[in-house]
């Protein structure tokens, strides 16, 4: 059995993490750590301290109204991607304990192409009125 890292338990929500294969299971935000459990196998969880969280990048679309997936990045060990069914909540929750400085909206797809676009040396130009 798995020992969580928590001593009090704020939120607990259904959850995929995008870790390899798609694994579905809950995730607990607690006092200390977030923490992802698989339903299936006891033995496959994510536990990550809040001090060892860098920041949290959501990808926002249609104005807000829809979350499909979060990343969570860490110090050591990279970028953690989830999904849950009520991605707004969970993300508050983590508000509480990160602060609003270390939240963030992802990249859209064209600020993406742009950005590689620019990066590889090509130069956007706009038009001039």
């Amino acid at each position: 059995m798995v020992q969580s890292l928590n001593t009090k338990v704020d939120l607990v929500a259904d959850a995929t993490s995008f870790m390899g294969l798609s694994e579905y299971g809950k995730v607990m935000i607690g006092d200390n750590a977030f923490e992802f459990y698989n339903s299936r196998d006891s033995n496959k969880y994510i536990q990550i301290p809040w001090n060892e969280v860098t920041y949290v990048e959501a990808s926002v679309m249609f104005k807000g109204h829809w979350i499909p997936r979060y990343a969570i990045h860490t110090r050591h060990d990279g970028r953690f991607i989830f999904a849950s069914k009520h991605p707004k909540t969970v993300l508050r929750a983590m508000r509480t304990h990160l602060g609003p400085n270390k939240m963030f909206r992802a990249l859209t797809f064209m600020q993406n192409i742009k950005r590689g676009l620019k990066n590889m040396g090509f130069t956007i130009n706009k038009k001039k009125k």
